[in-house]
């Protein structure tokens, strides 16, 4: 008796949660990616990439594969998504788990100003001049825009296309995790001043929180968006028990 897995993913939870399930015989797993990353991580098990299209498609979906338990493991600020796994599993009486990484805590020697949204960031960013790193997906820059008199160092997974249209802006094509160390040498050789973050949690990009307390650098941090109200848990291990307590409930049932 088979169980079927659909996984929401975009994180690394979502990567290390599928990589853990993916021998397993009595599971039949599917990871789905939003589509954003050009070239993303090489996964062991089947990955359908894009988006479903709303509440409607995503419960057409779980219907017609027969999903027996769907895990949102996407990221923190996929608030949007995170309503519609809630709404379809609700819709189709699909078991929902939440894989939600903790959020970020300010610790001794950080210098943080909470906003409330990216824009909020950049209007916080001010008239003077000021040379920022930006910390943030490519597809939430163009506040910036509006904002040419600074300086911008902007990292990616993917080339930001088309480029902002600001005047001094330094583009670095990476993909995480980083280090500290790399950071702060990073940091320290662009001269940045500022730091503008989601608080997306985590430690794999947590190297750029720890390089700006170290070199006493403020932080602009992006509260997260509300998120629906369902079960949770802050880990890969405890995602894990929840999927084998699915799984042998639906074994001693016989479905």
């Amino acid at each position: 008796m088979t169980t079927r897995l659909l996984i929401l993913g975009g994180t690394t939870e979502a990567r290390r949660l599928a990589e853990r399930l993916a021998d397993r015989d009595d599971l039949t797993v599917t990871l789905s990616l939003a589509g954003r990353t050009l070239d993303p991580v090489k996964m062991p098990v089947p990955v359908r990439s894009g988006g479903f299209g709303g509440v409607a498609r995503l419960a057409a979906y779980l219907t017609e594969n027969a999903v027996d338990g769907l895990i949102d493991a996407t990221h923190p600020f996929a608030a949007q998504m995170s309503r519609h796994a809630a709404e379809a599993a609700a819709a189709t009486g699909v078991s929902l788990l939440a894989l939600r990484r903790p959020a970020w805590e300010a610790v001794e020697g950080d210098r943080w100003t909470e906003v409330g949204s990216v824009a909020e960031a950049a209007a916080a960013l001010g008239e003077g001049r000021r040379r920022a790193f930006l910390a943030l997906g490519r597809q939430e820059l163009a506040p910036f825009e509006a904002l040419p008199q600074h300086a911008y160092l902007i990292r990616s997974v993917d080339p930001v296309e088309p480029p902002l249209a600001v005047p001094d802006a330094v583009y670095v094509t990476a993909r995480g995790p980083f280090g500290v160390e790399a950071d702060v040498r990073l940091l320290a050789e662009h001269r940045i001043d500022l730091v503008v973050s989601k608080n997306a949690g985590g430690e794999a990009s947590y190297a750029k929180i720890a390089a700006a307390r170290r070199l006493g650098l403020p932080v602009l941090m992006v509260r997260r968006p509300a998120v629906p109200d369902v079960p949770a848990v802050a880990t890969v291990e405890e995602a894990l028990a929840w999927t084998d307590h699915l799984a042998a409930s639906r074994a001693k049932r016989g479905v």
